[in-house]
């Protein structure tokens, strides 16, 4: 691992902004590493897109449009998360809160909320305009700061990967103005071949220098957008149920509903957070993987919160599909979630067949819900819940001591 320079008072004290630094290279060993309050703003920011992105959903799925509802919503939410995701992993590693860089960042904020406005027309018409332009708001600010920390760092490896970085930004966000110009049935294909240009700059970028991102600070960025996600979730679900109780007097249907949606939400962040995810995060070899990952976690966390919406829709009879559509509006990606936790991080943490197999067989459990009537959402939430108590249960029992080879004999 490639040794960086100890951070300034500057990077230590977020306090008392600083007119103008040096954007040098935080160190990875900073003890006490904590997310910024700009860092906290950008990320409520964020509640807005999620939003919109799963407000879209929800209509696609009550007109029983959930193919292409699940596609488009896959689409607009790769935008998001990976705004946020360019973001968080530079300010990890050069973070020097200075002027300049907060005015950056507020740049970008604002890029995000154009971003957002877009999402309805580039979910609904595939009109992707508004969209493009809030992520060139972005990139501009963004290739601007990786130019300035390329300029800050002594001439070799370090400033080679930031201006790599910041050559990357600039030909991704040239092809998604290009593809405005590309004919409409033809960009959502395009769109995934821009979208594997943009994963690969990071990989291409540090191929032979690893940005200083902070493995503490990098879990914590991720576990706070996994509560805004959660959050989210609560928030639609919540409206949801408030609305169709003032127009029917539904309460005996929409309880079991309610109580299900709390439960898996509950699980949901008890499994998120049951292991100390930083311990792994030693190198990009871990990083690349754990971080793009991501991308299913975040969707499926925000995608409960739009299925609840679906099913308290069809139980008052406002979204015209069957209940067991309605119900796997919920359980798909509650499963999703499970699984997607527990392949990224939770089972490096795991001891024994039994551990191991936890949440993949509640992930299974809850899925099989889908089947259970009106009662289904109610069910996932038990199955998330018995889950989390195997778990806890299971994590609780001391090592079976090793059988020796005198044991044996």
């Amino acid at each position: 691992m490639m040794s960086t320079p100890a951070p300034d008072k500057g990077h230590a004290d977020h306090h008392h902004v600083r007119p103008l630094q040096r954007m040098t290279a935080r160190s990875r060993e900073e003890s006490d590493r904590r997310a910024t309050p700009l860092e906290l703003f950008f990320d409520l920011c964020f509640v807005v897109a999620v939003a919109q992105a799963g407000a879209q959903l929800v209509h696609a799925v009550a007109e029983d449009h959930a193919g292409t509802g699940v596609v488009g919503y896959l689409y607009v939410f790769f935008g998001v998360w990976w705004a946020w995701m360019n973001f968080t992993w530079f300010a990890s590693a050069y973070d020097c809160d200075d002027v300049p860089y907060r005015i950056a960042t507020l740049i970008q904020i604002s890029g995000v909320l154009i971003y957002a406005a877009g999402v309805p027309r580039a979910f609904v018409d595939n009109d992707w305009t508004i969209a493009v332009v809030g992520y060139l708001v972005m990139r501009v600010a963004l290739t601007g700061q990786w130019l300035r920390a390329g300029a800050s760092e002594p001439p070799g490896p370090a400033r080679r990967t930031a201006v790599v970085y910041a050559v990357g930004l600039v030909l991704c966000q040239a092809a998604w103005v290009a593809l405005l110009a590309a004919p409409e049935g033809s960009r959502r294909w395009l769109f995934l071949i821009v979208v594997v240009g943009e994963l690969l700059v990071p990989v291409v970028a540090e191929r032979d220098h690893q940005t200083p991102w902070h493995p503490h600070h990098i879990v914590e960025r991720y576990g706070l957008f996994t509560l805004i996600v959660l959050g989210e979730t609560m928030h639609a679900a919540t409206t949801a149920v408030q609305s169709a109780l003032d127009e029917n007097d539904a309460l005996g249907e929409l309880l079991p509903i309610a109580a299900g949606g709390l439960l898996i939400v509950f699980a949901a962040w008890w499994i998120y957070f049951a292991v100390p995810a930083h311990e792994r995060l030693v190198s990009n070899r871990q990083a690349f993987p754990w971080g793009y990952g991501h991308l299913l976690i975040f969707a499926s966390a925000a995608a409960v919160g739009a299925g609840l919406e679906v099913a308290v829709e069809q139980a008052v009879g406002k979204a015209h599909l069957p209940t067991t559509a309605a119900a796997a509006a919920v359980t798909i990606p509650a499963a999703a979630f499970f699984l997607t936790v527990w392949l990224l991080h939770a089972r490096h943490f795991k001891r024994g067949t039994a551990q191991q197999l936890t949440l993949p067989v509640g992930a299974l459990a809850v899925l099989s819900c889908t089947f259970a009537g009106h009662w289904a959402v109610f069910a996932a939430g038990l199955a998330a819940a018995a889950t989390v108590a195997v778990g806890v249960t299971l994590a609780a029992r001391p090592p079976r001591p090793a059988i020796t080879r005198e044991q044996l004999r």
